[in-house]
């Protein structure tokens, strides 16, 4: 009895010291303040799970140029901000958020990604990462476009390429 006693009074410690922790101030909420402890492990390993579970396995349709090139003039007008053009470096937004935007055009990107994952990521967002939800002002086929868009990147025609190209520097 005093042990189930003693280990309800440990959790019971555990928990209060946790919430003063936060209540107190010490959490570290500034986007230049280094993560919580398993802060990012815990977050990936939820994230991951949400994903595997409610992510779309097969695409409603196969992105032809036309969808392409509509997919980048979205892209650009609501994405690029913070996950970058071709060639474009971080931006400002995207240097000062915690955790940093992934660069979706440059490098891997999202290219490994099946399509259903970006487009559960574009519709529902991530919580705490600054990635909104568009599934109320992007329709189902603009998000599927953005996502084929995505997990092509790496062999984008050049018509849909120059339109992610950043903007030239009026110096």
């Amino acid at each position: 009895m005093r042990f189930i006693l003693g280990v309800i009074v440990g959790l019971a410690l555990v928990v209060a010291g946790v919430y003063c922790y936060f209540y107190f101030g010490y959490a570290p909420v500034a986007t230049a303040a280094p993560p919580i402890p398993f802060e990012l492990t815990l977050a990936h390993v939820a994230l991951n799970a949400r994903i595997d579970k409610e992510a779309p396995k097969s695409i409603p349709f196969q992105a032809a140029d036309a969808d392409l090139q509509d997919a980048a003039h979205l892209y650009r007008e609501h994405c690029a901000m913070c996950h970058g053009t071709m060639t474009g470096g971080k931006t400002a937004t995207a240097k000062g958020m915690f955790p940093q935007p992934p660069q979706l055009l440059a490098g891997k990107g999202v290219t490994d990604d099946p399509a259903g994952e970006t487009y559960w990521k574009v519709s529902n967002g991530i919580r705490l990462t600054g990635m909104p939800s568009y599934k109320n002002d992007l329709s189902d086929k603009q998000m599927w476009e953005i996502s084929q868009l995505l997990a092509g990147a790496d062999k984008l025609p050049a018509d849909v390429q120059e339109i992610l190209q950043p903007p030239p520097h009026n110096d």
